[in-house]
């Protein structure tokens, strides 16, 4: 993809991980439930559900409130742990996502993961991938604040500045399924989509919203930054009218 007057360029797709590339939120909540019941409590649905997208830190403090009588780190390791060993057996997918990954990797679209899982999960996922389609890794256990701040967003956008010095977050686009991925996508100035999975997303104009990765391309990635750059320059006409 090439950049023209009228077409910016799409520069890097920043990819959420749980729940947009693989649909591990049933394995979180398996691996929730199986833990808070070993410590003599109920795990809801609902419970759950405030889990999805949210630090793995945070949702350790929520599962401490339910009864689980450990230390945060060791609930993180345990629900990891049982999470990983799914994954060695199956990696369950997202309609759409390993097409839309290699189409970008075919036609020089930088690609990152950005996902509040930490490294070794994130790595095994990757593992499982035919090409090396991620450039880098941004994981929970690199950031010091996780979604729904900014900070995993910004990270990513910074390490693509290294070798782009141009690039900024106008050229990247966030995909995402939560309601904390998406608040940190948008906070990071990134041009985001939300598609959600679990849960519904409110109304937001200031993201674009797909039902599923399923058929879509580079191309409707181009137009939504083409649709930024719009944007932008009208802000900028305005603005000089009202000056």
């Amino acid at each position: 993809m090439h950049a023209s007057a009228t077409q910016p360029l799409l520069k890097a797709a920043l990819w959420d991980m749980d729940g947009t590339l693989v649909d591990t939120e049933p394995y979180w909540i398996a691996a929730e439930r199986a833990l808070v019941e070993s410590h003599g409590g109920v795990w809801s649905h609902e419970q759950a559900m405030q889990l999805v997208g949210q630090s793995l830190m945070h949702s350790a403090g929520i599962l401490q409130a339910a009864g689980v009588n450990l230390e945060k780190r060791e609930i993180v390791d345990i629900l990891s742990g049982q999470v990983i060993d799914r994954l060695r057996i199956e990696v369950p997918w997202r309609p759409g996502a390993k097409e839309l990954l290699d189409e970008l990797y075919q036609t020089g679209v930088r690609c990152a993961l950005v996902t509040m899982s930490e490294g070794p999960m994130a790595r095994e996922v990757v593992a499982n991938l035919p090409k090396p389609y991620f450039e880098f890794l941004i994981t929970g256990d690199t950031v010091s604040q996780g979604k729904p701040h900014p900070e995993a967003y910004l990270t990513a956008v910074e390490r693509l500045k290294y070798d782009d010095p141009e690039l900024t977050a106008d050229h990247c686009v966030a995909l995402e399924d939560s309601v904390p991925g998406v608040a940190a996508a948008i906070a990071s100035g990134v041009v985001t989509v939300g598609i959600p999975h679990q849960m519904p997303l409110p109304e937001d104009t200031r993201r674009a919203t797909w039902d599923t990765l399923e058929g879509r391309k580079v191309a409707d990635l181009g137009a939504l930054v083409v649709a930024r750059a719009a944007a932008n320059a009208l802000d900028g006409a305005l603005l000089g009218q009202a000056n």
